[in-house]
């Protein structure tokens, strides 16, 4: 009996003392693009040449939306098709960048996430011609290291003008009478 219980005390106690990098955690086997189903494969068409070197949670996460997809309207189905394309063109720094965006505007005050959405419906409503432009400056601006466009705090107000230093030095005291 009591050999029994020391030997629960010590498997008890050499359990407490493994640290969880010993910790052996199954992988997750996600599919493999030839063992994807066929409407799988027609959803997540734009991603079929990287499928496979996908992270497993990755594969998981795109399996979710494929399987929400058949219950999408057309209009949906055609903004994650979309995406999709526009996603799989960025390169693993543009992607990361655009995580790091996405987890920071998740942490952002409720009107800073409104003042975004209203700024941005304005830019949709806006003609093409000056969406163009506005994609040709952001283009021209500087990147940063992560190979994105640097955002720049808006302008609130324009400048003032430069005013000449003659007009602001203190005038020059009178010459003592002589």
């Amino acid at each position: 009996m009591v050999r029994a219980l020391l030997a629960v005390v010590a498997v008890a106690l050499g359990l407490a003392f493994i640290s969880p990098a010993h910790a052996v955690v199954p992988s997750i086997k996600q599919p493999s693009w030839i063992e994807l189903t066929l409407e799988q494969k027609q959803t997540l068409a734009p991603l079929s040449d990287e499928w496979d070197r996908l992270e497993p949670w990755r594969r998981k996460k795109w399996l979710g939306i494929a399987l929400r997809y058949k219950d999408m309207n057309a209009d949906e189905q055609a903004r994650v098709q979309r995406r999709m394309k526009d996603w799989i063109k960025l390169s693993p720094e543009e992607r990361k960048a655009a995580r790091e965006k996405f987890k920071t505007l998740q942490k952002a005050p409720a009107e800073h996430k409104e003042a975004i959405k209203q700024k941005w419906q304005e830019y949709k409503e806006l003609p093409e011609e000056e969406r163009k432009q506005f994609q040709e400056a952001a283009k021209a601006q500087p990147k940063s290291a992560a190979g994105t466009t640097a955002i720049k705090a808006p302008v609130t107000a324009p400048p003032k003008p430069a005013v000449p230093a003659a007009a602001t030095a203190p005038a020059a005291p009178p010459a003592p009478a002589q």
